[in-house]
């Protein structure tokens, strides 16, 4: 029996889910996916930061921020490594955070480090409720009606 006859008497459905997993397993990936997100953070890179270091210093060692805070004359530059898995059906998880805190004072040294985990983090919930704006609860006929 050659092939064509036997992929005549199995279903199209049949055939078509026996060619996607064929295909599938060409990729070179796999079912799973690792990558990072953000800054690849090297432990001695990290290390490297100390106290009295200078702002140039830290950008030459870490890079630019990924973001920053100024308060009350002190600045904090963020670093934040994410790593994550991605499965072929597009489910995404964190594996591992990674935040580095670099604090400076009023002379753009640093006065102190951080760096925080996954474990550090906190779950909140976002605020579902929002604030009506005018004209949001109106059909397009009322409004022109309360124009005229």
């Amino acid at each position: 029996m050659t092939l064509r006859n036997v992929l005549v008497r199995v279903s199209p459905i049949a055939t078509a889910i026996a060619l996607g997993l064929t295909l599938s397993a060409c990729s070179g990936t796999g079912l799973v996916a690792e990558r990072t997100q953000g800054y690849v953070l090297p432990d001695d890179a990290v290390r490297q930061v100390q106290p009295g270091s200078s702002q140039d210093l830290v950008r030459i060692v870490l890079g630019s921020p990924q973001t920053t805070s100024t308060f009350g004359g002190e600045t904090a530059w963020y670093y934040v490594e994410t790593k994550v898995t991605q499965t072929a059906f597009g489910l995404t998880s964190i594996q591992e955070r990674k935040v580095v805190a670099v604090y400076f004072d009023g002379n753009r040294r640093v006065t102190d480090k951080a760096v925080y985990s996954l474990e550090d983090g906190r779950v909140f919930a976002i605020e579902q409720r929002r604030t009506g704006s005018f004209g949001e609860d109106q059909s397009f006929v009322q409004s022109l009606l309360a124009s005229v």
